[in-house]
């Protein structure tokens, strides 16, 4: 037997089967139990675990693990997550009552990535590769009306032709900022985006 980490918990009460709460420090970590010889690349256990970790988030707010963490032991679990533990506890005290959402927008216009042909360095290619990334822009009219309805968002370069917003929101206003994303549509029918959530703490959880 096996666990897959699925997230850092608060408290022990915020894990309900079939997931199993894992003393890590005074945190607690859900670990999904699958048989030894369970790929964690399978499909159905990636659906699974989606399923699971949506449940878990309607009892209460975590912090996601990455996915593919899997464990031996419990105690392999707290050993592995210990210097993460005090932040961790720091941040589910602060945004308990929040919830992440995600707004992601495709660029006014595509950058063309550079070519590795074009280097005769890796690290040349690679800050190129970043400059090319950080150089992607949105309407900046729409991103301002878009930091206005995710307000304390923190933007991100995902890669050479979108963006994304992150930020938190109480759970009692996912709806009304549901509501509020389809007016930013209609202002703004000549930018793609998508806004999605809510998700556990991810961006907000380092």
């Amino acid at each position: 037997m096996k666990w897959v980490v699925i997230g850092a918990h608060l408290l022990r009460d915020d894990i309900d089967t079939p997931a199993e709460p894992i003393a890590a420090g005074d945190l607690f970590l859900s670990g999904l139990p699958i048989p030894d010889e369970q790929p964690l690349g399978d499909r159905d256990l990636l659906l699974r675990v989606a399923r699971v970790r949506a449940a878990l988030l309607d009892r209460a707010t975590f912090i996601a693990v990455r996915y593919g963490f899997a464990i031996n032991t419990h105690e392999e679990a707290a050993a592995k997550c210990s210097p993460h533990l005090a932040r961790w506890r720091e941040n589910l005290e602060r945004h308990r009552l929040e919830v992440e959402m995600t707004l992601k927008v495709v660029a006014a216009e595509r950058v063309e990535p550079p070519h590795r042909r074009d280097f005769t360095s890796g690290g040349d290619y690679l800050k190129a590769l970043h400059a090319a990334t950080k150089a992607v822009q949105v309407d900046p009219k729409f991103r301002e009306d878009a930091e206005r309805l995710l307000a304390n968002g923190r933007w991100q370069h995902r890669d050479n032709q979108s963006l994304e917003l992150a930020a938190l929101v109480a759970r009692e206003s996912v709806e009304k900022v549901k509501y509020e994303a389809i007016a930013l549509k209609e202002r703004f029918p000549h930018v793609p985006f998508l806004l999605s959530g809510p998700w556990p703490l991810e961006v907000f959880g380092e």
